[in-house]
């Protein structure tokens, strides 16, 4: 069966369980009632000085009293379904837990075919953009040479001009003195990005760069090289407000928030958006925002699963042409879905003044 066929399976189920609960409380109402009455028809049959009516009330609370406990042996019936109902969600509940796990056991085979369609896709923006290129200088050279082809340029130009804007985001990544029991898994985030990007309606407008095991002289080479409107670090931060990332022989290096504020500021003009995916890095984000319209930090400690999350959901929004402001809330939304507790986590500081137009990275076709 698969994964959709076991998630039906366990709502059936629920949606059992959830029916006996109905007809329980239905029949748990109907024996107070009927206990009500028997209690009335007794204190009735008590008070009447008449031997006749006091013979029928009797009669009547005989009555009432066998339907309370017709009532309440219904009750008990129905107790024994839902105890069946659970040990078969849990049964359930069991096998699907069982096929996610294989399915993922699948996605991580597929993962080098996946690393070559990344390659091919690359290849493929990097032509497309150079054959825009060529269209927009013929273009220009035949308006100067061809009145007659003027109505065709317009609409070409008008259809190049409908293309989203291209924007760049570099993904910094260190996780230094890491072994098997405690490495975090920045390569199964920065996959869960690029396949968010690759899913989104403008995933074309999105080039996403990764850097491994950085040093500090790496981050600023990348955004000179680079030229980035977004910087992302993923990786450990500290209550001591330093970033962690690794030296020439592979062990930690903290960078304080001085100096990673000023690397942002002395970077390219292109950034609009530093992201720190890294515990306690709120400071960092704060410091940085007098120097990039928009940051992104956590005010505590983050768990690798929520921090996988919140970065992928994002990226994949702000692929579907939405703001940074709205796509941190979208983030923060499926975090509280997947990981409820997490959400408040993320913090988003933008510089006073700015529209959501304004902070909107990509940005789909107008009329």
């Amino acid at each position: 069966m698969s994964t959709d066929q076991y998630r039906t399976q366990v709502a059936n189920i629920q949606n059992s369980i959830a029916k006996l609960q109905g007809e329980k409380a239905k029949k748990v109402d109907a024996a107070a009632k009927a206990g009500k009455k028997n209690h009335d028809a007794l204190a009735a049959a008590a008070r009447t000085s008449s031997a006749s009516t006091a013979t029928s009330k009797l009669r009547e609370a005989t009555r009432y009293a066998s339907e309370q406990a017709k009532a309440e042996t219904e009750v008990g019936k129905i107790e024994k379904k839902i105890a069946d109902e659970h040990k078969k969600l849990v049964t359930a509940q069991k096998r699907l837990e069982d096929e996610l796990k294989r399915e993922r056991k699948r996605q991580d085979t597929a993962q080098a075919r996946r690393v070559t369609e990344e390659k091919k896709v690359v290849a493929e923006q990097k032509r497309a953009a150079l054959q825009q290129e060529r269209v927009l200088r013929n273009l220009s050279q035949g308006l100067s040479r061809h009145e007659n082809l003027h109505v065709q340029t317009a609409l070409e130009i008008e259809r190049l001009k409908a293309l989203p804007e291209k924007i760049t985001v570099v993904f910094f990544a260190a996780d230094p003195g890491s072994d098997s029991t405690t490495k975090l898994g920045l390569d199964e985030e920065a996959r869960l990005i690029g396949e968010r990007i690759r899913a989104s309606e403008h995933r074309d407008a999105l080039v996403f760069h990764t850097r491994w095991a950085v040093r500090p002289r790496d981050v600023l080479q990348a955004i000179n090289e680079l030229q980035p409107t977004v910087v992302h670090f993923s990786g450990h931060g500290t209550n001591a407000d330093t970033l962690v990332l690794q030296d020439d022989q592979g062990n930690e290096k903290h960078v304080s928030k001085d100096a990673i504020v000023s690397a942002m500021a002395l970077g390219s003009e292109s950034v609009k958006l530093v992201f720190f995916n890294t515990c306690f890095s709120f400071n960092q984000a704060q410091g940085c925002l007098q120097y990039v319209p928009a940051t992104i930090g956590m005010n505590r400690d983050v768990g690798d699963l929520p921090a996988r999350i919140f970065s992928a959901q994002f990226y994949s929004a702000i692929g579907f042409g939405l703001s940074i402001t709205k796509a941190f809330q979208q983030a923060k939304a499926l975090v509280a879905m997947e990981t409820p507790g997490e959400e408040s986590i993320p913090e988003l500081y933008v510089q006073e003044g700015l529209t959501e137009e304004m902070l909107t990275l990509v940005r789909p076709p107008s009329l």
